[in-house]
């Protein structure tokens, strides 16, 4: 009896929470990427060199970090339901209001703005996915939830390439239109969270009763192990070495990502052959692939509980791919290394952030994953102005992909240095 209420209340709550939460980070990540895209037009329009550029498209993540950790905090207090409304909401207008950056200065300002507008979402849905699901049954969650991060890049970049063709339409540039239309969505969305998100089981109506109580029963467990042992502050719990070691994979994790995504748009122009549409199809390709690579290693990561060595193989996936991308001449042999490449950094995540979530007391977690994403997401503006400078050195982006090979390489090597506690389930690491 017991078996069939746990496979019914975690098949339930699945289906009830990842898709809309997955629909929710599907707007946030396009609304965050789409100026790859756009950049291929708005570039002439608001002349940069491809260093200031890099720049600019970095200047996000300052904003994140920020205000990243006072935002969690924040959400802790007075509830997922209400605080994520308010993400998204502020997140949508600033997001449109992206198509008035029609100078340098402002354009860095906006990019600034939207990082700050943003902070706290994906933590907040991290610590959110806390209070319903096991640890067991987490890596698969999250490992679905990021799926909307490749799956931004498969359904945004062609939806961007195609609002670029309404270049002078009702007197705006193809470039401002992405920005209108892919910011509306976050808006309307963020409404719906204030009536659609239950904060914890037991205020789920679509739960039984005696489903609500075995869930709360089951978290309730694992929230009195973690509370039974050492008690820390969350100063002291961010400042653990392990945590700070995590930060560290995840900063390299992140530097190579965005520095590869941001670009990719150009990387790809040749193979277009100068067509501005199809770069932004070519460069769903790599999405396509990571979407369902990262859903089966995140449920093999469950499985097996290796989390640490998932990701370090993950890690070092993706070093080949970029390794193999930036010594491969043939445009459609290029693509498929990248392709492979976004699979390890993709595929790595979920698996990670099961395994940050455990490394946190109850008190702790809702800070230390927000400072983990925010300080690591500072490689969201080390990435872009680094592959940017190196192209503007060297006039190729092969030593960009290079040096992400490199990064991908060291946190591999850093993962399977950091212990798991034992009786700690998959590797986790508290």
């Amino acid at each position: 009896m017991s078996e069939s209420l746990e496979r019914r209340v975690v098949s339930k709550v699945s289906w009830r929470l990842l898709p809309y939460l997955f629909l929710l980070y599907l707007v946030a990540y396009i609304d965050r990427i789409n100026t790859g895209v756009a950049g291929l037009q708005m570039r002439r329009d608001v002349p940069m060199d491809d260093e200031a550029w890099g720049f600019g498209v970095g200047l996000f993540f300052p904003g994140y970090f920020l205000f990243e950790v006072p935002s969690n905090l924040i959400l802790a207090r007075v509830g997922a339901r209400i605080w994520i409304a308010r993400i998204m909401i502020f997140w949508g207008i600033v997001s449109a209001c992206m198509m008035l950056a029609k100078t340098v200065p402002l354009f860095y300002g906006m990019r600034f703005l939207l990082g700050a507008a943003e902070a706290g979402f994906f933590p907040g849905i991290l610590f959110y996915l806390t209070k319903w699901f096991r640890e067991r049954d987490r890596a698969r969650a999250v490992a679905l939830f990021m799926t909307a991060g490749t799956l931004a890049g498969v359904l945004g970049n062609p939806l961007s390439g195609a609002l670029l063709k309404l270049d002078g339409v009702a007197g705006l540039h193809g470039w401002q239109w992405i920005f209108l239309v892919e910011g509306i969505p976050a808006v309307l969305l963020g409404f719906s969270v204030l009536k659609f998100m239950a904060e914890r089981p037991a205020d789920a109506a679509w739960l039984e009763p005696e489903e609500q109580a075995w869930l709360e029963g089951e978290l309730g467990k694992e929230r009195a192990l973690k509370a039974g042992g050492p008690q820390k502050s969350v100063v002291a719990a961010l400042t653990e070495p392990k945590v700070l070691l995590l930060t560290l994979v995840y900063f390299l994790v992140v530097t190579s990502a965005y520095g590869f995504e941001m670009w990719l748009p150009v990387i790809l122009k040749p193979l277009a052959r100068g067509d501005d549409f199809l770069a932004a199809v070519y460069s769903a390709v790599p999405y396509v692939v990571a979407t369902v690579a990262m859903v089966l290693i995140g449920i093999a990561a469950d499985r097996t509980g290796q989390r640490r060595w998932t990701v370090a193989l993950c890690a070092f996936l993706s070093a080949a791919g970029f390794f193999l991308s930036a010594k491969i001449a043939g445009p459609a042999l290029g693509l498929a290394a990248l392709s492979l490449a976004w699979i390890g950094i993709k595929s790595a995540q979920g698996p990670f952030w099961a395994l940050s979530a455990s490394t946190l007391s109850p008190a702790a977690a809702a800070a230390g994953l927000a400072f983990i994403n925010s300080v690591a997401n500072l490689g969201g503006q080390v990435g872009p102005w680094l592959v940017g400078r190196l192209q503007k050195q060297t006039h190729s982006f092969s030593t960009g992909l290079l040096a992400s090979s490199v990064l991908l390489l060291a946190a591999g090597l850093i993962v399977p240095t950091i212990r798991a506690r034992p009786g700690r389930p998959g590797g986790s690491i508290t």
